[in-house]
């Protein structure tokens, strides 16, 4: 006989299992934040170890000390970009405004192309219309209001994180010997050599991804720009800029960077699209085939998959934060991996010898 909804052995056991959803959601969300604080922490670090390791670099080559070596590093780097923005925002902005105007035009002309074709008449019916649109504003204005006050909220959120990542940066770079000893006075006395090692390999491994990203960047920003100057595409400097600065994600950043072209190529012309998507896909072939192996080669090795899967868990769990660094979290996870536990769990020191000759 089935047991009644209102037995208390019935009851005992559905509250034990709300119990066990309910922890376990608050466990995912609580991963959730804390990974969010150590990925803007992550952030501070890599901006600290940057600048750290340009002023490092002019402390053995010039006979200034680290300290004001990296101090020069950072007014080189700000008059750098300060140069850069005084000859090339006014156009950029122009471009990027030019953009915004036609972007709305390339997406009515594929709707129009659509209509053409039966797939496309039922994914547009999927989509709301503009007078559905027009209602929903109308009939719904406290959700409207609702909405612009999250726009403002997120804004307000990320001028926040910015703000914990310069200031943690800053402090870090300032005198990073603090918190370096700091992490080494939680290891055991015997332990705390080898934890210096580790904490040097693994400033150096995040130095040297860096400039390797840097200069990935570089190339697909020029590579794209001379590309579609030879193509003829307007706003040429927008769009190899946002394919560059898209680039420092893996595997993701380059399929965003293909949009805005993609869109803008459409309102001249189908072939012209196609031209842009070739284009796109043969600068991705260069990265990933050329620049990548020979980064990896003298910089530091990762593991294409394992990058990928980490991408995948931590946007799950902290959204585009976690995409944008989950490379440098694998990055320092494998020297974890290789020096604690590969090398002195196992006694293997063929890992990290490899490592070193890098």
């Amino acid at each position: 006989m089935s047991e009644s909804l209102t037995t208390p052995g019935f009851t005992r056991r559905a509250s034990i299992v709300v119990g066990l959803v309910a922890a376990v959601v608050l466990g995912l969300l609580f991963v959730g934040s804390a990974l969010q604080v150590l990925l803007l922490v992550l952030a501070g670090v890599l901006l600290a170890v940057f600048f750290r390791g340009l002023g490092g670099w002019l402390g053995r080559h010039t006979p200034l000390s680290e300290g004001w070596g990296t101090l020069l590093a950072l007014l080189g780097v700000l008059a750098l970009l300060a140069g850069i923005g005084w000859f090339l925002a006014p156009r950029i902005s122009g471009q990027a405004q030019q953009l915004s105007e036609q972007l709305p035009q390339s997406a009515a002309r594929v709707q129009q192309q659509l209509q053409q074709y039966s797939w496309g008449r039922d994914l547009l019916h999927q989509i709301p219309d503009q007078e559905a649109l027009k209602d929903r504003i109308i009939n719904h204005k406290s959700s409207w209001l609702r909405n612009t006050m999250g726009v403002v909220s997120s804004t307000f959120g990320v001028l926040a994180n910015l703000y914990l990542v310069l200031f943690i940066g800053a402090f870090m770079m300032a005198e990073p010997a603090p918190y370096r000893q700091g992490v080494v006075l939680l290891v055991p006395k015997r332990h705390r050599a080898r934890a210096r090692e580790v904490l040097e390999q693994l400033r150096s491994t995040l130095f040297r991804w860096l400039l390797g990203k840097l200069f990935s960047m570089l190339v697909v920003a020029i590579l794209t720009a001379l590309g579609l100057w030879a193509l003829g595409m307007p706003l040429v400097l927008t769009l190899a800029l946002f394919a560059g600065l898209l680039s420092f994600i893996p595997n993701f950043g380059p399929l965003l960077g293909l949009v805005p072209a993609l869109l803008l190529a459409l309102t001249q012309g189908p072939d012209m699209a196609l031209y842009v998507v070739a284009l796109y896909a043969v600068v991705q072939l260069v990265e990933s085939n050329l620049l990548t192996p020979l980064v990896q080669r003298r910089m530091v090795e990762l593991p294409p998959a394992l990058v990928i899967i980490s991408q995948v868990i931590m946007g799950v769990f902290t959204g585009g934060l976690g995409l944008l660094l989950a490379t440098p979290l694998v990055a320092m996870l494998l020297v974890l991996v290789k020096m604690l536990y590969i090398h002195d769990v196992l006694d293997d020191p063929e890992p990290e010898q490899a490592m070193n000759k890098k």
